[in-house]
């Protein structure tokens, strides 16, 4: 039997999306398809446009017959954490054959290659490591510095890392990395990424990145954004937007954020995840310095700390992310496969991991506490219910950004069941 994985955060699903995932079956020919998605904060540090549940729907509604949160400890660390929760996850499953992710370079040989340097550490590529993080370069670049000279060094084409640069074969990488350091036996397949870049902000019709959608989304732009979408997704995002459930962009978060960091001070910020080198003391400043989010962020970056790296530390301090919570987290991997939603299919294949998982599964979180009871499997039980309620944490956090006040009621986790897709008569 051959289970399709997929990583994803669809925010929103569009028409790149289903590109990669009606090629991932044609190339893998699955019985069935397993997505781990992000829940209601994704890798970049910002919250989804419409929340997890309504994803959920659509992933189903475009083909995905199991949709599995990845928890919110990993959906926001930077690509290497977040690669490790999501690998780890669909190994976990006991039922994932094959994983598909799109790739910029599409050259799977040479992702595997670098995926080894990393998980294998030689000492050449080390040292050079450390001397260009001492040199104030972000890791990113730092890393980037250090294999091109460990490449030169080996003799190969040094100029290949800079294939490196694209988000997709960043993660791509990452995902390989991972399969190793845990012992995955499952294979990885990339396919060549289509249309925009995703940071790419213009519009570009059909195949426009999701960084351009949001934006059209923002500025209430229907019809432009409706050509980017499949239609169920578009109808989906059409009717969270009616009800009150989005969208919820970041400068809806930014204020709360920023009087937040006003009231801590820098030992509360040593204390979570991601904060050295005086980021602590940047934080502290820079809030009452500032009177906007977007001119906290700027006041905030350096060369060597990115946007991307602030968003996450400014949601890991809000949601309380400790050092040791994280950690802890990296070492042991997720503690549980919650399910977000599955299809008449998908049912098939759940019974199937409730035989062959290697984590206890979550359908009802009000049952959570008893799940945990019974099983046998060998979870760290208090990294479980630590992950679990973060999950549930940052889901209350995220509903208080909807548009409408009555939608604003917390414990959505408890009062909404996984999303059930019937199978047309």
């Amino acid at each position: 039997m051959k289970v399709l994985g997929v990583i994803v955060e669809y925010n929103p699903f569009h028409n790149g999306h289903l590109y990669h995932l009606s090629l991932a079956k044609e190339i893998v020919e699955p019985e069935y398809t397993i997505a781990v998605m992000s829940g209601n904060f994704c890798q970049r540090g910002e919250p989804a446009v419409i929340d997890k549940f309504a994803r959920t729907e659509i992933a189903l509604r475009m083909g995905v017959d199991v949709v599995l949160e990845l928890p919110t400890v990993f959906a926001t660390q930077d690509a290497g954490g977040f690669a490790f929760g999501a690998v780890s996850l669909l190994d976990a499953t006991g039922v994932v054959t094959d994983v598909v992710f799109g790739s910029e370079s599409n050259d799977i040989d040479f992702l595997w290659q670098v995926a080894k340097i990393l998980f294998e550490q030689p000492e050449e590529y080390r040292v050079s490591l450390h001397e260009e993080l001492k040199k104030g370069h972000s890791f990113p670049n730092a890393r980037k510095f250090a294999l091109m000279k460990y490449f030169s060094f080996k003799g190969w084409n040094e100029r290949n890392i800079l294939r490196l640069e694209k988000s997709n074969d960043i993660l791509g990488v990452e995902y390989l990395h991972s399969a190793l350091r845990i012992g995955s036996p499952i294979r990885f397949h990339t396919i060549k990424r289509v249309g925009a870049e995703e940071k790419d902000v213009s519009f570009k019709g059909r195949f426009s990145s999701a960084t351009a959608i949001r934006n059209l989304l923002r500025e209430k732009r229907w019809n432009e954004a409706r050509e980017s979408l499949p239609e169920a997704s578009y109808e989906v995002l059409m009717r969270e937007f009616k009800e009150g459930r989005g969208p919820v962009f970041l400068e809806h978060i930014g204020d709360f954020m920023l009087a937040f960091f006003r009231l801590k001070d820098r030992e509360y910020f040593e204390k979570i995840h991601g904060f050295s080198e005086g980021l602590e003391k940047r934080f502290q400043v820079c809030s009452r310095r500032t009177g906007s989010y977007r001119d906290f962020l700027e006041c905030v970056k350096t060369k060597r700390f990115t946007f991307s790296r602030i968003r996450r530390l400014c949601l890991f301090s809000v949601l309380e992310m400790s050092k040791k919570f994280v950690e802890k987290s990296n070492v042991r991997g997720p503690q549980y496969l919650r399910v977000l939603g599955f299809t008449e299919k998908g049912r098939e294949i759940l019974a199937v991991m409730r035989k062959k998982a290697k984590l206890p599964i979550v359908t009802n979180m009000s049952l959570y506490r008893k799940i945990l009871k019974r099983t046998e499997l060998p979870v760290d039980k208090n990294l479980f219910i630590e992950q679990l309620q973060l999950d549930v944490k940052s889901t209350n956090f995220y509903s208080m950004f909807f548009p409408s006040k009555e939608q604003r009621c917390g414990e959505r986790d408890f009062a909404i069941h996984p999303v059930f897709l019937r199978a047309e008569t």
